[in-house]
């Protein structure tokens, strides 16, 4: 794998940012000190009203969550981007985004006139000062992915967050099938139980990505990839709508 670092940065927890990864460059985040959740959105750059389904991702791959081998699908049934590596094997896909109140009512009320750079961000209002800068508002946001975060289910169904599942330095890659707009925010997770509000920073790491092959790893992870693959293969050649 092309390991050329073309560019790298560090967010700091509880801050967001957005950047059009191209075709053929791969994203790798990691989890500085453990601890970390990155909510991410995807949409396509040429065309807005396409961006992330999260119930068409988990279906197609017969998953609840994500890792190595899956594959980030849009509602036109094209791939965003594969997670070709990852350390971490489990990431959440259902948690959902921490808003204004949750925080809160959680952690307590941390204004930015009050305490400047420790002001406390939510999931919510992160996504939506990021879409504002390509013209999108709340009514483009879908459901998003929670990076290095974990949710199990118990035998009743209730959902509970896992605070032993991040570790420094876990990572994860993905490469991009196809020209993506990547929003993102470090925000706490909305089910994470910590006492005081979360701040875990993440690095994050842009490099080229070797071809895609036939046997590639995430094309034939599901029979359901090979199709997304091919969809994509002809948006890019300008035979998609």
């Amino acid at each position: 794998m092309n390991t050329e670092i073309l560019y790298q940065d560090e967010l700091p927890g509880g801050t967001h940012w957005s950047m059009q990864m191209r075709k053929g460059t791969m994203l790798t985040l990691i989890d500085k000190d453990g601890g970390a959740n990155v909510g991410m959105l995807f949409y396509n750059p040429s065309n807005y009203l396409e961006r992330y389904n999260a119930p068409d991702t988990l279906k197609c791959q017969h998953t609840f969550k994500l890792t190595k081998g899956n594959c980030l699908y849009s509602d036109m049934g094209r791939i965003f981007c594969s997670i070709i590596e990852d350390t971490v094997g489990w990431h959440d896909t259902v948690g959902g985004n921490a808003n204004k109140a949750l925080v809160k009512k959680k952690w307590g009320e941390h204004s930015y006139q009050d305490y400047r750079n420790d002001w406390y961000l939510n999931g919510h209002d992160s996504f939506l000062v990021e879409l504002a800068k390509y013209g999108l508002t709340e009514r483009d946001m879908a459901a998003n992915l929670n990076l290095f975060s974990k949710i199990v289910v118990d035998d009743d169904g209730n959902m509970s967050f896992d605070s032993n599942h991040g570790r420094s330095d876990g990572s994860v890659t993905l490469r991009f099938e196809m020209d993506t707009l990547v929003v993102l925010h470090t925000c706490p997770h909305p089910m994470n139980p910590a006492l005081e509000y979360p701040k875990h920073p993440v690095i994050y790491q842009i490099s080229n990505a070797d071809p895609v092959t036939d046997e590639d790893y995430c094309r034939n992870f599901r029979d359901e990839n090979q199709r997304g693959f091919k969809n994509t293969e002809l948006y890019n050649i300008g035979c998609g709508c």
